[in-house]
């Protein structure tokens, strides 16, 4: 008999997810079977269980198994496949983070290099019921498919640093060098949640003259600090858009910043951030992913200004690997075990997503 095993089960909003049982899949040439042992809770996924993302209107079947950021081990190995994408090799039993998006290779936006922009990986949500199921976090495996992007994790670093290498630090890395932040440059950092603090400590390790992070919660503020932030400007003391850019104004010495990045996901920060932004500053798009929600902007503001605006959604086939030796270089450096704020087990999942949108918990994942 063919063993089952349990997944969470999301099957539209404003339902609870259900602790379903599907066959384990045997790796057809070229996959990986892997045996999750963590997978965070990203906003994105709140984004989608609150409605903020509209699933099934996206196209989404469902049910289905969502959540992306995680982290497992080697189950097993489909034929042909004996190392990981950096040529280290594998076997039974190792730990793996890996790209949970898979691009196609062959549209004109990957055959020109650019494959974090391929239309495949948006479509990364699979309906569950179709093998081999396991195509999302909330699981006790995943599949990982022929060409996905995969990297052997070094024994020296925990669950809890590599969980969001996959998706919150690989984004910071590739947002940064696609923004073209460089050494001696300001940045501001809109929100400090797991985007935001992550990078932080990616700013100053590209030899940032002076990172300041924006945020309303104090104990956000004070992990950013953990992290390298060199000033913080708190919401709470200085409370409207126009005290925050006075206070950028008087930290960059009334020329505004080289690079800001919107890491918090509320639109209205937009305009906010770019007036923080000096002559010929760079906005760094990242956090917004809930379609249908605008704001307004004076693009005349950009032009007299030449201001650009560089959006990301995914990253790089490189960028994982330099998430690994990024944390493997700063591991005694900055405290990445506080980043994760609580562990739920699979069977306590609708309390991690309740708890962690009220506030209660900064950041969760589901440990298998």
């Amino acid at each position: 008999m063919t063993k089952k095993v349990r997944a969470a089960i999301f099957k539209g909003l404003g339902q609870p997810m259900e602790i379903k049982e599907y066959p384990v899949p045997e790796p057809e040439p070229g996959a990986i079977l892997i045996k999750v042992t963590m997978a965070n809770i990203c906003g994105s996924d709140l984004h989608q269980w609150r409605g903020d993302i509209d699933l099934a209107a996206s196209g989404v079947r469902l049910p289905a198994i969502i959540g992306h950021e995680m982290t497992g081990k080697v189950a097993k190995l489909g034929e042909g496949v004996s190392t990981d994408s950096a040529g280290e090799p594998l076997a039974v039993g190792d730990r793996l983070v890996y790209r949970y998006f898979n691009p196609c290779g062959r549209c004109a936006v990957c055959l020109r290099g650019e494959d974090a922009a391929c239309s495949s990986n948006s479509r990364f949500i699979k309906p569950v019921e179709v093998p081999p199921h396991f195509t999302g976090a909330y699981a006790d495996y995943y599949y990982l498919r022929p060409n996905q992007t995969v990297f052997k994790v070094p024994d020296d670093l925990t669950d809890e640093m590599v969980a969001p290498a996959n998706c919150a630090l690989s984004e910071v890395i590739y947002g940064l060098e696609k923004v073209g932040f460089g050494f001696g440059e300001t940045v501001i950092i809109q929100g400090a949640g797991g985007l935001g603090i992550n990078a932080t400590a990616v700013a100053k390790e590209m030899g940032a003259h002076k990172v300041i992070v924006i945020d309303g919660i104090t104990e956000r503020l004070e992990l950013a600090k953990a992290f390298g932030a060199d000033e913080l400007i708190h919401m709470k003391e200085h409370k409207t858009p126009k005290e925050r850019i006075k206070r950028v104004r008087q930290l960059t010495g009334n020329r505004g910043a080289e690079v800001v990045a919107e890491l918090v996901g509320f639109p209205e920060v937009m305009a906010e951030g770019l007036a923080m932004l000096g002559r010929g500053g760079r906005y760094l798009e990242i956090g917004n992913v809930s379609p249908g929600k605008t704001v307004d902007i004076d693009p005349a503001l950009l032009v007299y200004s030449s201001k650009t605006i560089v959006s990301v959604l995914m990253y790089g086939p490189d960028t994982l690997k330099k998430a690994l030796d990024f944390l493997g270089r700063t591991k005694d450096k900055y405290p990445f075990d506080k980043i994760l704020s609580r562990t739920y087990p699979l069977e306590e999942i609708n309390k991690a997503f309740e708890e962690q949108d009220k506030g209660l918990v900064s950041r969760s994942a589901i440990v298998m």
